[in-house]
């Protein structure tokens, strides 16, 4: 389509490229598949950051000639460094999500992100955008607006530009508000607890569209009254496939799992059940390998060493996005794990559609009545164990070994086409085309 006929859409995302993880992926894919349905992007973004890491390669994906605007960003984690001494590291998600670790100061610090820094510490970057923004818009004119969070910062740029122009406005939640995992930890005020549900119902109430990536959040954000709420999951993409290695290593029962894995996450039932396996049938204990890649929190690596799995385990550090897809593709078991937090039923992970993707054999630890656990039992793709049910992992786990032996591990998925990054994208077309009345 000539790019005059295409309408224009402002993207306004903390995360993009160069940065790295989970949390770029989601609308650096739709604004790479956008133009195919009818819409030129633009998107809006800071120029400086606080990010966990560098992912150079995902560049290749921002499609030639895309506008991306970047402008300064000013947040209080340079201060924060400053204090503790860490200036010139990286926070990733920041001291705000930094509540499982002891200390006055550190309680401090999560008490003024918290009841200071509503919704978070990138609220210093709303006004500024606001009237940057009502000057670009003045000499470039947009159909629509799309914010994403979190951080939830995002969407009050939208809000008051929502307020000013009245221009049809999608906000998309890749995580939730006052449901996220954390929010209990973050020592809130009533007031500024009371002030964070605000916003939020204002946020939800004021769109124009509501994208949540699970079901569950759907029926949260019903509850405040929000109106044209649709579910429109992560994804993947199927030009990241060709980048997986066909030739697994079959000496080797390899488990990976890629991602975060913080004390929530650390699936205990699973190295118990491993041990256990390994101190009953030689053959497992001599091919199991345990890989795993990203940001792995120390009580993992204690709980590994103390089901005697040290020597089965390979740590990898931080991985390009590139990197981690072959490294699913030589991985016999993919293994997920959902937060073991109250909103666990309605946490579908990113990576989950990457995983889908290779065709290999996924094993979730979660809530076997979840929304990953739907999508999983659909597409025939793994198997689900509830975060106590050791039997359960011992027997599942023994019958993918068995599988493994004779040569048929991968599993026969079935319906996954739905959840590629480009279907995704002309599902979100639509939806943009319904709130401009297209």
């Amino acid at each position: 389509m000539n790019h005059s006929l295409r309408k224009r859409v402002l993207v306004i995302s903390y995360y993009w490229p160069p940065a790295g993880g989970v949390a770029v992926q989601r609308w650096l894919k739709f604004v790479k598949y956008l133009r195919d349905f009818g819409w030129e992007p633009v998107v809006y973004t800071p120029e400086n950051p606080e990010i966990f890491y560098d992912d150079h390669s995902l560049v290749k994906d921002i499609p030639d000639g895309v506008e991306v605007i970047k402008r300064q960003i000013w947040e209080p984690y340079s201060i924060y460094k400053w204090i503790t001494g860490r200036k010139g590291t990286k926070l990733g998600l920041g001291f705000a999500n930094e509540t499982g670790k002891k200390g006055r100061f550190n309680g401090i610090m999560v008490w003024l992100r918290g009841n200071l820094f509503i919704p978070d510490a990138r609220i210093f970057w709303v006004n500024p955008s606001v009237r940057f923004l009502s000057r670009y818009l003045h000499q470039h004119p947009v159909d629509a607006i799309v914010t994403n969070g979190p951080p939830h910062s995002m969407h009050l740029i939208g809000l008051k530009l929502k307020r000013k122009y009245n221009l049809p406005w999608l906000a998309d939640f890749r995580d939730p508000w006052t449901n996220i995992d954390f929010y209990n930890e973050l020592k809130l005020t009533r007031l500024a607890d009371r002030y964070h549900h605000r916003l939020e119902k204002k946020v939800v109430n004021s769109a124009d569209a509501v994208l949540v990536v699970s079901y569950q959040m759907k029926s949260e954000f019903d509850s405040l009254g929000g109106r044209n709420i649709y579910v429109l999951t992560n994804g993947y993409d199927t030009d990241d496939i060709p980048a997986l290695s066909p030739t697994a290593t079959a000496n080797h029962f390899s488990i990976c799992y890629i991602g975060t894995m913080n004390r929530a996450r650390n699936p205990v039932v699973l190295w118990q059940a491993l041990n256990r396996l390994c101190s009953i049938n030689d053959d497992f204990a001599s091919k199991l390998k345990i890989r795993l890649a990203g940001q792995i929190d120390s009580s993992v690596f204690d709980a590994i060493e103390a089901e005697n799995l040290g020597n089965k385990f390979e740590f990898l550090g931080l991985l390009p996005h590139g990197k981690a897809m072959e490294l699913l593709g030589s991985s016999q078991v993919l293994l997920l794990v959902v937060n073991n937090t109250p909103n666990a039923k309605g946490i579908v992970t990113g990576k989950f559609f990457e995983y889908l993707a290779t065709g290999k054999r996924i094993l979730a630890i979660g809530p076997a009545d979840g929304d990953l656990a739907q999508i999983i039992s659909e597409t025939d793709s793994g198997d689900v164990i509830d975060y106590s049910d050791a039997d359960g992992a011992f027997q599942v786990l023994t019958n993918y070994f068995e599988l493994f032996n004779e040569g048929n591990l991968n599993p026969e998925t079935k319906g996954i086409e739905k959840y590629s990054r480009k279907a995704l994208t002309g599902r979100l077309a639509e939806i943009l085309n319904q709130i401009t009345n297209g």
